[in-house]
């Protein structure tokens, strides 16, 4: 088993209470996230123990029908320390790993978001994979910006 990580940070010139309650709101995420559908599959609604489920592929949010398209990511929550820290466990058959979001306040009026997510596959596969990988680095920095500008529009949840 092999592991690769992806990583990205983004400043936002804003308190990380004002990130949070955008990343934290589970289902608003598909409004930030590209081309995803996220939903939570557990009674518990916030905090370690949470069960999510996320969907990502092309038009699904719009044609639901073309879910052969695109890939369904089980995550369980790990660590929850609001307004701060998120881990989850992605449990997929596909995709396994962990990944997190993390909120580090570097002034009162500015905080640094740091994404990263550590795929866990047979080597053979994160060699095709790769291609892959890229694509996703590329919809996790869309989307990062697309909920910069959410956050700092005051968008509501």
């Amino acid at each position: 088993m092999k592991s690769k990580t992806i990583a990205l940070e983004l400043d936002f010139p804003t308190s990380p209470e004002a990130i949070w309650s955008h990343i934290a709101n589970w289902e608003s995420q598909g409004d930030w996230m590209l081309q995803t559908k996220v939903w939570v599959t557990s009674e518990i609604r916030e905090g370690v123990g949470t069960s999510i489920s996320a969907f990502t592929g092309p038009l699904y949010r719009f044609y639901p029908r073309f879910s052969a398209l695109g890939l369904l990511d089980l995550m369980t929550v790990t660590a929850w320390q609001p307004p701060l820290r998120c881990d989850v466990m992605h449990t997929g058959k596909i995709l396994r790993g962990v990944g997190s979001f993390e909120l580090v306040p570097v002034t009162p009026t500015l905080t640094k978001f740091k994404w990263s997510e550590t795929i866990n596959a047979p080597a053979a596969a994160l060699f095709l994979a790769a291609p892959a990988l890229i694509f996703l680095e590329i919809g996790v920095r869309i989307s990062l910006n697309r909920l910069r500008k959410r956050v700092l529009k005051g968008s509501p949840e």
